[in-house]
């Protein structure tokens, strides 16, 4: 197993729920260019290619810990999928079924807050707690560095929604349906 305490040293630590405007220490495209300098090429690619969007069937990555990342990611997906349908009264055949209690009821739990914001952030918290749960203790092996970059790109993702701004798009995107552009 490759160790990499070159590249972890240079890893600035970051808080996944700050505030929304404190800006994060690193980005993931300096991360990914901090992996193709201290990984070897087969994982560096890995590193490369990490996303928050799982593929929709199953295609193993070479990592034992981002399989199942993207397995359990997958299977919030389809869960979120099946509620929401179930709540419209829609059929959802195309969507393969979850049988994970703990993401169904994650899924339930998201799809019937009020505010999309908060199901956002409840759902964020959940994916950072699976995270925690499944990472390696080692935290100079490759799939603690591809952990690391999962969190940053998660909690980029977090920092983008702004109330503010959401709430505009919101009232553009239903004026447009209704036909009153302003």
């Amino acid at each position: 197993m490759e160790h990499l305490y070159y590249l972890v040293a240079q890893l600035p630590a970051f808080t996944v729920n700050g505030e929304s405007t404190v800006k994060l220490p690193i980005t993931t495209e300096y991360f990914k260019d901090l992996c193709t300098r201290f990984m070897n090429d087969r994982d560096s690619k890995v590193a490369q290619n990490l996303s928050l969007e799982p593929p929709r069937e199953k295609v193993p990555t070479g990592s034992a810990f981002l399989d199942e990342w993207y397995e359990k990611e997958r299977n919030l997906r389809f869960a979120l999928a099946q509620v929401r349908a179930q709540k419209m009264k829609k059929d959802a055949n195309v969507v393969p079924i979850t049988t994970d209690g703990e993401v169904i009821q994650a899924a339930r739990t998201a799809t019937g807050m009020d505010s999309p914001l908060s199901a956002e952030q409840f759902l964020n918290e959940y994916r950072l707690s699976v995270l925690d749960k499944i990472t390696p203790l080692d935290m100079f092996s490759v799939d603690a560095v591809y952990s690391y970059g999962l969190k940053l790109m998660l909690t980029e993702r977090m920092k983008k929604f702004n109330r503010d701004e959401g709430l505009a798009s919101y009232h553009k995107i239903y004026d447009e349906i209704l036909g009153e552009k302003k």
